[in-house]
């Protein structure tokens, strides 16, 4: 029997009169990879940024790992982020003084707790660096900074893991690196992934990949390859360009 690690009901977001989310029920198992795709303008970064608790929607509910954040306190919406949610964004974010281990621990720390250098150590294993852990941003490539960012996020073991563009400042070859990893993560350890991007190749790896279009759910692919992921978004970009002011 499958459980529902994200579920989302009704879910709204306006930015003034721009409807970047416009009533969107969706579903993530435990121990699945989604992408979600869609022209620009259609709600993509917007739908993870609620989902992860990033940003708060205009109306409809968001349950994580069974906790609804619209009745949390901003303070607990806080401390279940830290706990339970991992994000990975397109820039990496890494501190360029500090080492790998301290970018791991940082957020730990910010948060007046100490991890052991057990678990960090065990968190830049599980993305391949564990030879890397005295090393700074300056003196590793864009695909080790990445898995840098993303052992950030592992370090908790979080119950969901948001990748918004993980892959889109990375070459073909890093990006690739990233991808392998993050499929690996859900094989090998069941960590639900949810991931936005705009590569067809990249979607590829995933489980499903959902589409928006103008704030909507407008379909999805199960086991999907680049060609039927591309030749989807094909269709639903057509010539209609993305309304002014409408974030992605």
């Amino acid at each position: 029997m499958t459980t529902t690690a994200v579920r989302i009901r009704s879910l709204r977001r306006h930015y003034g009169a721009v409807a970047a989310l416009d009533g969107v029920d969706l579903d993530f198992t435990d121990g699945s990879f989604t992408a979600v795709m869609g022209p620009s303008g259609s709600g993509k970064s917007t739908l993870l940024h609620c989902a992860a608790g990033l940003d708060r929607p205009t109306s409809g509910t968001v349950t994580v790992a069974g906790t609804e954040l619209a009745a949390l306190s901003e303070r607990r919406r806080t401390l279940l982020r830290r706990e339970r949610i991992g994000f990975v964004f397109q820039s990496f974010g890494l501190l360029p003084s500090l080492t790998a281990a301290q970018n791991v621990a940082l957020p730990a720390r910010l948060a007046g707790r100490r991890p052991s250098r057990g678990a960090v150590r065990e968190a830049l294993e599980r993305v391949g660096l564990a030879g890397r852990a005295g090393h700074r941003p300056s003196q590793l490539s864009g695909g080790q900074q990445q898995r840098v960012a993303l052992a950030r996020a592992l370090i908790t073991r979080p119950a969901v893991l948001f990748a918004d563009e993980p892959t889109g400042a990375l070459d073909t070859g890093a990006g690739r690196e990233v991808l392998l990893l993050l499929r690996e993560l859900v094989d090998r350890e069941g960590q639900t992934t949810v991931m936005v991007t705009h590569d067809p190749v990249a979607a590829a790896y995933a489980d499903r990949v959902v589409f928006l279009v103008d704030g909507r759910v407008s379909g999805e692919l199960s086991a999907p390859s680049a060609g039927d992921v591309a030749a989807r978004l094909t269709r639903l970009e057509g010539p209609a360009a993305a309304p002014a002011g409408a974030p992605c």
